[in-house]
C-alpha cells in the first residue's frame, strides 16, 4: 500500500507501528509521523527512515491517514492537515467514540473507516472492530489490521460502543484480574515473586490454550473443575451472585456509556 500518515504515535500508534514492522507491511520510508512527543516505537521507525512532522508536500502524498490522537484532540489534528491531503486520501480512525460522519466532514468529505484495535497488535495478536461505509476505506483498513491480528466487521456504527467495551477496553480487564490474583496469592501466603510468576504464567498459558484449541471457554472451564474440588469452591464465589457475570455486564455497560458520551 502507499504512504501512510500517522496522526499521533502514542501507545496505540506505537503498537501498530511495531506490528506493521514485524509483519513487513510498511517500509519505514512509507511512514510519516506527526506527533510532538513520539514514543519509542515511532522513534525507532524514524531512525530507520520514517519522516517525522512532514511538510505539506509530504502529507499530500499520503494514501491513508491514521487518526490515532486522543479523542479530545482529533478536531485540532484534522484541521492541521486536512488542507494538505490528496483528495483521494482515506482516513482510518482509531479515536474512541468519534463518529465516521464527523470525521469525514472534518477531513473534507474523504472516506472514513473506524477501527477499535487492541495493543496486542504490537506482537501480531491484536483484535480490531471495523466499521466502514465506504468499500475502499474498508479495504484499506482491513489490509492494515489483518496484518496485525483478527478483524471483526460491524454492520452498524452504533455497535462500535459495545465493541469498544467488549474488546478495545478488555485487555485492561484482564490485567486488572491478574493484579488482583497476584494480591490474593500474597494474602494466601505466597511470596510476591511466586504469586506474580504463578498468576502471569498460568493466565498466559490458559489464554494460549483457549486460542489454539478452539474449544469453547465453558468446556475448558468444566475440564478444569472437579466436582467438590478446589476449583469448584472458587468458582462458586466467582460465578455466584455479585460475581463475574453481573460485574462484567456492569463494566461493559459503563464502558459503552462512556463511548457514547465521547461521541457527543
Amino acid at each position: 500500500m502507499g504512504p501512510l500518515l500517522m496522526l499521533g504515535a502514542g501507545r496505540m500508534g506505537g503498537a501498530l507501528i511495531s506490528g506493521w514492522r514485524r509483519a513487513g507491511l510498511l517500509a519505514p520510508s512509507d511512514l510519516m509521523i506527526t506527533d510532538p512527543h513520539p514514543g519509542e516505537e515511532a522513534l525507532a521507525a524514524i531512525s530507520e527512515g520514517a519522516r517525522h512532522d512532514p511538510d505539506a508536500a509530504g502529507m499530500g502524498k499520503a494514501a491513508c491517514v491514521l487518526l490515532a490522537v486522543k479523542p479530545q484532540l482529533w478536531r485540532e489534528a484534522a484541521a492541521a492537515v486536512s488542507g494538505c491531503l490528496a483528495p483521494e486520501a482515506v482516513i482510518v480512525s482509531v479515536a474512541a467514540g468519534v463518529r465516521a460522519a464527523d470525521i469525514s466532514e472534518a477531513f473534507g468529505g474523504r472516506p472514513v473507516a473506524r477501527v477499535m484495535p487492541t495493543t496486542a497488535a504490537a506482537i501480531g495478536q491484536g483484535t480490531a472492530s471495523l466499521f466502514a461505509p465506504d468499500p475502499r476505506a474498508s479495504e484499506i483498513a482491513r489490509t492494515l489490521f489483518t496484518a496485525v491480528g483478527t478483524v471483526v466487521d460491524l454492520e452498524d456504527e452504533t455497535l462500535m460502543h459495545a465493541a469498544t467495551a467488549v474488546s478495545g477496553s478488555a485487555p485492561a480487564y484482564l490485567y486488572a484480574f491478574v493484579e488482583a490474583l497476584e494480591t490474593a496469592g500474597v494474602t494466601a501466603g505466597l511470596t510476591p515473586e511466586a504469586a506474580q510468576t504463578l498468576a502471569r504464567a498460568t493466565i498466559s498459558g490458559a489464554a494460549a490454550l483457549m486460542a489454539q484449541s478452539g474449544v469453547d471457554p465453558a468446556a475448558l472451564r468444566q475440564q478444569v473443575t472437579s466436582p467438590g474440588g478446589t476449583t469448584q469452591a472458587a468458582l462458586e464465589v466467582l460465578m455466584g451472585p455479585g460475581g463475574f457475570e453481573p460485574l462484567l455486564k456492569d463494566a461493559v455497560a459503563a464502558a459503552a456509556a462512556r463511548s457514547r458520551a465521547l461521541a457527543l
